[in-house]
């Protein structure tokens, strides 16, 4: 199975839709170790994105990913939403020139997602950010692809390994934002960011499903 356009929207409308469903865990996870405006900035962010990708009639893969991250980094410039920016205009950067991805083409797309949000972010594994659910995933659907398995396959893999990921987070000190400030407070709650990461290759993996 490739990766195609049209997946590409039904994968946002997937994570759009989960970011909606998810608003108020957000916000409440924000609101206990942040500013409390995630969930906001998040449904907002996939709205966006969601309206760019189909409204536009670009039929290049990177370019039209690219300037999908261009307009959320313009309708939230929030930190999470400039890190999903950035991800995707990573993501659409390695994708240049592509109408459709095979599965070790999609496998760099979503590399370069995580990258993307890493260098913007300067976050590592264990610094309890989106990091700790998105590198994993990343691992994961990389390992899952060589095996052998398809995407829809690898993404329901790349989802799991994502969500255990949050699960660790709850056992990670903060080393970036407010959360810093609540120090031993956070053991044993999951990073708001993690869980971001989580949606999103949980939305990518329901395009397949």
């Amino acid at each position: 199975m490739e990766f195609t356009v049209d997946l590409l929207r039904k994968a946002i409308k997937c994570c759009s839709d989960l970011m909606e469903e998810n608003k108020q865990y957000l916000i409440d996870l924000d609101s206990a170790l942040g500013d409390g405006d995630l969930g906001l900035t998040m449904t907002a962010g996939f709205a966006e994105a969601l309206n760019f990708v189909t409204s536009s009639s670009e039929s290049d893969l990177g370019k039209l990913t690219a300037q999908m991250g261009m307009a959320v980094s313009k309708k939230v410039p929030s930190t999470m939403g400039t890190l999903v920016a950035s991800g995707f205009m990573g993501a659409g950067k390695s994708a240049k020139g592509h109408q459709v991805l095979n599965g070790d083409e999609f496998v760099a797309y979503m590399e370069a997602f995580v990258a993307g949000v890493m260098n913007r972010g300067k976050a590592s594994v264990g610094d309890r950010t989106i990091v700790d659910s998105l590198h994993p995933a990343s691992v994961a659907l990389k390992q899952a692809v060589q095996n052998g398995d398809d995407l829809k396959q690898a993404l329901e893999k790349a989802a799991k390994a994502a969500a255990a990921g949050v699960e660790a987070t709850k056992q990670m000190q903060p080393k970036f934002g407010r959360a810093v400030y609540y120090g031993d407070q956070v053991l044993g709650k999951e990073d708001q960011g993690a869980v971001v990461g989580k949606l999103i290759f949980e939305g990518f993996a329901k395009a397949f499903a």
